[in-house]
């Protein structure tokens, strides 16, 4: 069957992409250990006695079975170290990533308390300015108010001196008269 030009290339691209050969593959090559050859192959001779055949065919069974469990453990073997080397690289990483977030807890709680002794140092230099403004507030409307108050008693004492002087009675007259033309506000 022909590939159709009617077909869109996104969809066949898939499909193609495994025959192509990348560079990389080519440049380095998978490393292979071919296997021994057999014995066993070409080795058989027939036997004139078919016990003979039969005894041999189970020899050479019993052989193989022995090199199959032989190479099954050696298999479970090397599994076992490879189980065991990845659970070790398991764990030095999990045993890094545990470190780096210690370190980076540390580092962010140094920053947390640095940032609160700042904090509380403008705080507390925040609260001295206040402070001091309330205080410079409170002396300067003292000072108004000792002024404010002085200024009444002046002008207090001001009018019971002004009051307080004494007229003569035939000046009374003329003083009434000169206060209702000249009223002065006080």
């Amino acid at each position: 069957m022909a590939l159709s030009s009617s077909r869109p290339h996104h969809l066949l691209r898939p499909l193609l992409r495994g025959f192509h050969a990348t560079s990389q593959a080519m440049a380095r090559p998978e490393p292979h250990e071919f296997s021994k050859p057999s014995d066993y192959l070409g080795s058989w001779e027939p036997a004139g006695d078919p016990r003979e055949a039969w005894a041999r065919l189970e020899r050479l069974r019993k052989g193989y079975a022995r090199d199959v469990r032989q190479l099954r453990r050696q298999y479970s073997y090397e599994m076992q170290l490879l189980e065991a080397e990845r659970q070790r690289k398991a764990e030095a990483r999990a045993e890094a990533a545990r470190l780096a977030n210690e370190e980076r807890k540390a580092a962010k709680a140094a920053a947390a308390q640095t940032r609160a002794a700042e904090r509380r140092a403008f705080e507390k230099d925040f609260r001295q300015a206040l402070m001091k403004e309330r205080a410079e507030k409170l002396e300067s409307w003292r000072e108004k108010e000792k002024l404010r108050v002085q200024k009444k008693a002046d002008h207090r004492e001001l009018l019971r001196k002004q009051s307080s002087m004494w007229v003569s009675e035939d000046k009374l007259e003329t003083t009434i008269l000169d206060a209702i033309k000249n009223t002065t506000a006080l």
